[in-house]
This record gives C-alpha cells, structure tokens and sequence, in this order.
C-alpha cells in the first residue's frame, strides 16, 4: 500500500458492507448521516497516516 491513499476498492467495501447497518429511509431530526464508506475510509486514512482529525483532508 505505498503511495496515495485512495479509499476502498469495491470489493474490499463488499467485505465490509455487511458489518454495518442499512440505514433508514425517513429522518426527521439532527444532521444526515454520511456514507458508512466515506467514514470507514476517512477512519482508515487516519491509521495510515497518523494525522489528527483536524488534519483530514475533506472531500
């Protein structure tokens, strides 16, 4: 895994799909939740890394 962090492939994120739960369709109140994908590879970019949560390239 030298080089760029690019996320999850596909198939790496059909590993870990099932692991997490569906999420619901109606939602009234508080902020939308992101992606579980996005946080699973936001969460790995920080133990690759070693940055600070504030150092997270957004996006």
């Amino acid at each position: 895994m030298a080089g760029r962090f690019e996320g999850l492939s596909n198939l790496e994120w059909s590993l870990f799909e099932d692991i997490f739960p569906k999420p619901s369709e109606k939602r009234e109140r508080g902020m939308p939740h992101s992606s579980f994908r996005y946080v699973l590879n936001t969460l790995l970019y920080i133990l690759r890394t070693g940055c600070g949560w504030s150092d997270v390239p957004k996006g």
